[in-house]
């Protein structure tokens, strides 16, 4: 969460609108019970409309990490023409 705030942060203040993941089931415990709801559906499908909006796609991946639903939206991304950087290699 603290690498993501301080990533928008940063874009943000080089002038960038930042358009990203409102609420993050995964690594918020309050959001826990979304996991596998309709939900999280409900969201996935909001971050692909996100994506659509963006010229670029900047990826916050602690260590490299990157999960299942970023995965996800990377392919997305990468489908649909969007240059893609990273936070880490």
């Amino acid at each position: 969460m603290n690498e993501i705030a301080a990533a928008r942060a940063e874009l943000t203040l080089a002038g960038k609108i930042v358009v990203g993941p409102e609420v993050l089931v995964h690594s918020d415990p309050a959001y826990s019970d979304l996991h596998d709801s309709s939900v999280k559906q409900k969201l996935d499908a909001l971050h692909l409309e996100k994506i659509d909006l963006a010229d670029s796609v900047f990826v916050v991946n602690p260590g490299g990490y990157i999960g299942d639903s970023t995965r996800a939206e990377i392919a997305y991304a990468r489908e649909h023409g969007k240059a893609i950087r990273f936070l880490h290699p």
